[in-house]
């Protein structure tokens, strides 16, 4: 039997069980989750099905003006979301933008120019927000990293900032451990994709009735691009942020 979602909200009304499932657990076990579990839930239900209706006029508009103007939302929220990261780096806002900004035209230009992506808003939204959703979880993981590094490897930047290092040499190795950490969660989930679980792209278009052997072009081509936006986002961040450490007076900053 083939269940379809069209035409009626009952689907929503039953898919909230799972919600309640989550809700008894956490009264069970005293969590204190409730409240948090709510707001995500209504959260996410308003946001996607309010970007259904957008993309649904977006695609029919057909208008690169959209196009773009949905995809600088979607790398503006995706860098407010990395900087409560780093609410104490003043201008960290803007430097997750330009990281995100970049790696989307690179990867997606990269997609564009060899061919590989039609340059239609059903192409391009869908697949701009999993670069940028992707660089904005590299981008997050570099900026925890970071503090903690940082934190922890306080005595030996500030004795080489006395030796007479720069701030860039003095922060080095603590930014390469950083960058390094950010981009592994990335390359771990390529090893394992396929075995362990069925990406969402794929998973999605199989459901919908596209061919298996399709759907995994596709996913492979996402997975493949992860990878470089992934580098792109890590090593960009770190570039434009690391002077954020430091005081005007190149000390670290208390």
């Amino acid at each position: 039997m083939t269940h379809t979602f069209t035409g009626s909200y009952m689907w929503l009304f039953f898919a909230y069980a799972f919600v309640f499932i989550a809700l008894l657990l956490s009264v069970w076990q005293k969590l204190g989750l409730e409240k948090d579990i709510l707001i995500g839930t209504i959260r996410s239900t308003v946001q996607l099905l309010a970007i259904g209706y957008v993309l649904n006029f977006v695609f029919a508009a057909d208008s690169v003006w959209f196009i773009l103007l949905i995809i600088l939302m979607m790398i503006l929220v995706a860098s407010w979301n990395a900087a409560s990261r780093a609410k104490h780096l003043s201008g960290i806002f803007w430097r997750i933008s330009l990281s995100l900004a970049i790696t989307e035209i690179i990867t997606m230009g990269l997609l564009v120019v060899l061919g590989l992506v039609s340059p239609t808003p059903q192409y391009l939204i869908p697949m701009s927000g999993m670069i940028i959703g992707s660089s904005m979880i590299v981008t997050s993981l570099f900026l925890t990293h970071m503090n903690r590094e940082v934190e922890a490897s306080r005595g030996e930047i500030e004795t080489l900032l006395c030796l007479g290092a720069t701030t860039r040499q003095a922060v080095h190795v603590v930014l390469k451990r950083a960058v390094k950490a950010s981009m592994i969660p990335t390359f771990d989930t390529m090893k394992t994709i396929g075995l362990v679980q069925l990406p969402g792209m794929m998973t999605g278009m199989i459901v919908a009735g596209a061919s298996p052997i399709e759907a995994v072009r596709y996913q492979i081509l996402i997975m493949l691009s992860f990878s470089s936006s992934a580098a792109i986002s890590a090593v960009l961040i770190s570039m434009l942020s690391y002077q954020l450490w430091f005081t005007r007076d190149s000390m670290l900053h208390s």
